[in-house]
């Protein structure tokens, strides 16, 4: 009978309940076992010498005198079940357990660490801030028009609806005269129509300082530290800063809300904290008695776009001697528009740590009676107002050249051409050239008729509500004249042009009214916003 080969077990991986089986067994060798005649076959005790539970067994074993089907079939009924080790799968849980805990605590701590350090870090930066704040920006300054809702009541006259800042440029520590103000220049901002004028007062102007006789302009602020009796160097900013005032206001006929002395140094840090300016030289500037300072060469800027760092920067702005104060002017107010077109490029206002370095360079170099708020308002503003909205104004360049060079007891000084101390037509250029805002958006047509039997009273009061840039546009006299003993204000748009009607209340000291006095026969030209009735009080004042 010829013997039949063994064709080995089946293959199939389904068992009797369902169960997947593997092909590896636990506890046994991975190799298949393949039934060999000879061999000895499985026992058992092999079989039953493992713990109690479910152990897979060996797929392969020969034969045990069953015939082949049988023993596949016998194959098949014991094939392998093979189950999760449930204490291997619990170790391998709880490992993953334990792990993932580790994370999420590692995690927790690095965020809550990187917290700390933010928290940590800012209240850093709020301190060091709030030092420099209290520092450089000491607060004190005061201009209505730069609040974001501006209180109308809070305008005290025309020029309040502008913000004007008095600049001024010291030499400070370690150089001849330190508080000499050699540079003197009023930024006056529009914030109502968006633009801005830079104008430059002669350093050489000569003035009667109040309470110190007279002197060139450039040493009112130092006179008044002089006058203080305290021994706080802000308190004696804050007086040398009031003389000042006192002594330029009635000169330029309009006020000073804020003001910002820098030394040399300050705006050498400045330039270089804002990676240099660029500036278009309009004719090279050659000074041979500044060549020391500039490794020896007497040419201290090329024509042409150039960009300057902090050195260069002064020389160009301090340079006078081959050229002129005024001309000196011009290239101190072009330098503050590049100042002011990289700074805004930057946005360094807008981000705090830029802030904090730039009034970190400053140091003890600045001195302003602003806040941080007004501060931020202004940039506000600011960042509204092009260059090309940036008007630079003098007191020299035709045709309003109001000033001239003269001789004082052998100094070379700078006086009116209307004569010394006559400031009319200085008054008359920079009311208009910085014109109130509120005035200019509303630009009201105003009427203004003589009631008394002063002859010129209504021309008068036309020239010097001119000044202010009111837009007069009738002047004349009542056809019945009442001398009436109070000035009169109508104010025919009911209210429209608040602003206007508010100066004018204030300029007068009286309370508008919207009827004309039918007995004066008045009958003022369509569009006519205002009419000013003069009375006896204008022309008694005017008289004194």
């Amino acid at each position: 009978m010829q013997e039949r080969k063994y064709k080995g077990p089946s293959t199939s991986k389904a068992s009797m309940d369902g169960f997947v089986s593997s092909r590896r067994t636990i506890g046994a060798s991975s190799q298949p076992y393949s039934p060999k005649l000879g061999a000895p076959a499985p026992t058992f005790e092999n079989l039953v010498r493992r713990g109690d539970g479910f152990h897979p067994i060996n797929r392969n074993y020969r034969n045990l005198g069953q015939s082949p089907e049988m023993n596949e079939a016998e194959a098949l009924l014991n094939e392998p079940i093979v189950l999760d080790d449930v204490e291997e799968k619990s170790k391998k849980k709880r490992q993953f357990s334990k792990h993932g805990s580790k994370r999420r605590r590692i995690v927790k701590r690095t965020a809550l660490t990187l917290l700390a350090l933010v928290v940590a870090g800012g209240a850093f930066f709020a301190f060091r801030l709030y030092m420099l704040e209290r520092h450089i920006l000491r607060g004190g300054g005061r201009a209505p028009a730069l609040a974001e809702n501006v209180d109308i009541n809070k305008l005290k006259g025309e020029g309040d609806g502008r913000i004007n800042i008095l600049l001024l440029g010291n030499g400070g520590p370690g150089h001849d005269g330190p508080d000499l103000t050699d540079t003197i220049m009023l930024v006056s901002i529009d914030p109502v129509n968006h633009n801005t004028a830079l104008l430059s007062i002669p350093r050489d102007l000569w003035v009667k300082i109040p309470g110190d006789g007279y002197q060139k302009i450039n040493a009112a602020y130092v006179y008044g530290k002089q006058q203080s009796k305290s021994k706080d160097e802000k308190v004696k900013d804050q007086a040398g800063l009031a003389l000042l005032d006192k002594t330029l206001e009635p000169i330029l006929g309009v006020p000073i809300h804020y003001h910002a002395v820098v030394d040399f140094a300050a705006f050498k840090q400045t330039v270089n904290a804002l990676g240099g300016v660029s500036v278009n030289v309009p004719e090279s500037l050659y000074d041979p008695t500044m060549a020391w300072e500039n490794h020896g060469n007497p040419y201290l800027a090329i024509k042409g776009q150039q960009t300057f760092n902090g050195d260069k920067a002064l020389l160009y702005a301090r340079s006078r001697e081959t050229s002129s104060d005024f001309a000196r002017g011009q290239r101190q107010r072009s330098l503050i528009v590049a100042i002011k077109d990289k700074t805004f490029s930057l946005g360094t206002f807008s981000n705090p740590v830029k802030v904090s370095g730039l009034l970190s360079s400053l140091g003890n170099n600045v001195y302003t009676d602003f806040s941080l708020d007004d501060l931020t308002h202004l940039y506000k503003i600011m960042d509204k107002i092009p260059s090309s909205a940036i008007t630079s104004i003098d007191l020299v360049t035709p045709p309003h050249d109001l000033v001239t060079t003269g001789n004082m007891n052998g100094l070379s000084i700078v006086e009116p051409k209307a004569g010394l101390f006559d400031y009319d037509a200085i008054n008359n250029y920079v009311r208009n050239a910085l014109k109130d805002s509120y005035i200019a958006k509303e630009n009201a047509q105003i009427a203004i008729y003589n009631a008394t039997n002063v002859s010129g009273m209504a021309t008068k009061q036309s020239n010097y509500l001119k000044s202010y840039g009111y837009n007069v546009v009738t002047v004349g006299n009542a056809p019945t004249p009442t001398n009436p003993q109070k000035t009169q204000i109508v104010d025919l748009t009911k209210g429209v042009d608040k602003y206007t009607r508010h100066y004018l209340e204030g300029r007068y000291g009286v309370t508008s009214t919207t009827a004309l006095p039918p007995s004066l026969g008045i009958t003022p030209p369509a569009g006519t916003s205002f009419v000013i009735i003069v009375g006896e009080d204008v022309a008694t004042s005017t008289q004194n």
